[in-house]
């Protein structure tokens, strides 16, 4: 479930009238842009993007064509190092078809000798990397840069995919001037405008007209002296709260033959499954056959079939860390090579959970980093990753075997996007995509305390769940950093460092410590936190300005934390906290402050409780209370006296 979330879909400007603003008009460089030492939109800002405009022409010929100028004043060149070193993708599909990068132009301008001085990058300053099969990435940084530079680039795309454009960012992290979307495209090829977001344009223009001497559509959008997108804590994806805007292919008019695009799911699923590398491949029936072992035919359930399927797909076959919605070698492929993309994984476990007996069918939808799918706006092109699922008696089931560590309804982080499309064999329906469990973090400390103020003990951090997966392929990927992170968290001495996954997939870190700073001397006295150093002076609620963003998280969860403290032998405590239960009233968050003394021990255990993975906007400064109290609350302190 997701709560209610704020509409971000802007009404499409009906009450702006035509603009005679000019389009596509780059002013020159000025001495006064070179001269500024601030920007009037945001004193502080690092820099400010002067001029951006966005080109995209579909011509009669069948070709895309992209046009990118790009001009940014720095004020700060310490802080602004994000625009100061660009890469620019282009993509091969592997058969035959690739976009094709020209013109590219970097040029820095400084005003030196009351003079605009510009200095450009040359061929050997810009170079290229292979970074997959599909994309090659030209990377250039800029030269001779100052605070009071301006820093510009300009290129060319020619390419030959029309499906839709890149999705063009109308705000940025730091304030704009101008920015400008121009899309003109061919009439016999339709287009349909995805556009995103809360801000509108200051000018516009669309409509038929005469353009390099031919009729063109054009859909034109300028916007003049925007604030920084601020991003915000607790988004999966800030970009999806900016305005952005994309054009999808709808139909096409050639030789008196009208044929459309995406005018439905329905239309992407009749594509998908006419597809070489989506539904032809689910058609490869016999490749599966003999693959499955023959205990799990036996199984008396679907739900057993289904988790022993994926456990055979998690077992046998790997993730080539590559998310596409349609396979690159193939089924058969992957099956001999034991490696695959995400689509290759996913439908071969559909095919196989088929091949079982059950109702299974593919899922398609948008990563988290790809955005959220705009469902309203069906498109291949927003499509990356592919989900397995089945039917059990009206209850639904996703399968994702790109991981070696999911189970039934958990699929990875990074599909977790809110929204996806089943593509049965004649239908297309929409479905939520979340993680239905709670996920636990559980911090425990059992520890105790000398009568010289010394503190020792051990730690574990616990996850389960969710959040065991994410703990566990952090640790997988990178040990060193994971391990180091513990280090750069907790500053006094610890020894023993260990993590392990346990038998029911729960993650756990543990230490022992042994620390003389936990503990203030008042006198005969011993005063300190029993929370020790899991207590937070501060947390992490604390925006001042109105929230835009949904407040999302990957699961809901629970976050516990347990210590237990013994005292020496002749103590006693004193000013002992007393137990207190805060929610807000619909039980959305809870919070629990629990004591409990026996004799010379005392725990306390504290428990956040969150019961959905996405908020509204509009449910922010309940957290913020929420926390308000957890700080203050957290914050009390016991004492120790000798008896």
């Amino acid at each position: 479930m997701i709560k209610k979330l704020p509409l971000l879909i802007g009404c499409f400007f009906a009450s702006i009238l035509y603009s005679q603003h000019k389009f596509l008009n780059d002013p020159k460089i000025s001495a006064a842009d070179l001269q500024k030492t601030k920007s009037e939109i945001d004193a502080d800002a690092p820099a400010e993007i002067l001029y951006r405009s966005v080109h995209f022409i579909v011509d009669y010929d069948g070709s895309l064509k992209q046009e990118i100028v790009s001009r940014v004043k720095i004020y700060n060149k310490d802080n602004a190092g994000e625009y100061l070193d660009y890469e620019i993708p282009v993509f091969n599909n592997g058969k035959g078809d690739s976009e094709k990068l020209i013109d590219l132009k970097v040029v820095t301008y400084n005003w030196e000798n009351d003079k605009i001085t510009p200095t450009k990058i040359t061929r050997d300053e810009k170079f290229k990397s292979k970074e997959d099969k599909n994309y090659t990435i030209t990377k250039f940084a800029f030269a001779n840069v100052k605070n009071g530079s301006v820093v510009e680039y300009s290129y060319t795309i020619f390419s030959p995919f029309l499906n839709s454009t890149p999705r063009t960012l109308i705000e940025s992290k730091i304030p704009t001037r101008y920015v400008e979307f121009v899309f003109d495209h061919a009439l016999p090829i339709g287009y349909s405008i995805n556009y995103k977001g809360s801000v509108a344009p200051k000018h516009r223009d669309a409509g038929h007209k005469t353009l390099y001497g031919n009729q063109f559509q054009t859909h034109r959008y300028a916007y003049e002296d925007l604030p920084a997108f601020k991003d915000e804590r607790y988004v999966l994806n800030n970009d999806n709260y900016k305005t952005g805007v994309r054009a999808e292919l709808n139909s096409t008019l050639f030789n008196n033959i009208f044929k459309s695009y995406s005018i439905s799911w329905k239309d992407i699923q009749k594509r998908l499954y006419d597809h070489d590398d989506f539904g032809e491949q689910l058609k490869k029936e016999s490749l599966v056959k003999n693959l499955l072992p023959n205990e799990i035919a036996a199984m008396s359930t679907k739900v057993e079939k289904a988790a022993a399927v994926l456990k055979f797909v998690q077992n046998n076959y790997t993730w080539n860390k590559e998310d596409e919605a349609f396979t690159d070698k193939g089924i058969k492929n992957l099956i001999t090579t034991k490696i695959g993309n995400t689509a290759e994984i996913n439908l071969l476990l559909t095919m196989l959970l088929r091949n079982a007996g059950l109702n299974a069918d593919p899922v398609v939808l948008s990563t988290i980093n790809r955005g959220k799918l705009t469902t309203y706006n069906p498109s291949i092109s927003q499509l990356n990753f592919v989900l397995a699922s089945f039917d059990d008696n009206g209850k639904f089931y996703l399968l994702d075997g790109t991981s070696k560590l999911t189970e039934l309804n958990m699929v990875s982080p990074r599909a977790l996007n809110e929204s996806g499309i089943i593509m049965s064999k004649d239908d297309a329906k929409l479905i939520n995509v979340l993680y239905p469990e709670v996920s636990k973090t559980i911090l425990s400390i059992d520890a105790k305390l000398n009568s010289d103020g010394t503190v020792e003990g051990k730690f574990a951090d616990r996850d389960t769940k969710l959040y065991a997966m994410i703990a566990n392929e952090g640790f997988t990927d990178d040990q060193k950093t994971y391990s180091k992170n513990y280090q750069d968290e907790y500053r006094f001495p610890f020894t023993n460092l260990k993590h392990q996954l346990h038998e029911n997939n729960d993650f756990e870190t543990t230490f022992d410590f042994s620390a003389d700073s936990f503990v203030d001397h008042i006198g005969n006295k011993m005063v300190f936190n029993p929370l020790l150093f899991l207590y937070s002076q501060n947390h992490s609620y604390n925006q001042t300005e109105p929230r835009r963003s949904a407040i999302e998280f990957y699961s809901a969860f629970d976050r516990v934390k347990s210590v237990t403290i013994t005292l020496p032998d002749g103590y006693k405590f004193e000013n002992v906290p007393k137990s207190k239960k805060i929610r807000t009233e619909d039980s959305g968050i809870q919070y629990t402050y629990l004591v409990t003394q026996k004799e010379n021990k005392l725990t306390i255990e504290t428990t956040v409780q969150i019961d959905d993975s996405s908020f509204p906007a509009d449910y922010y400064p309940f957290f913020k209370q929420i926390y308000d109290n957890v700080t203050k609350l957290e914050a009390q302190v016991v004492t120790a006296v000798k008896k």
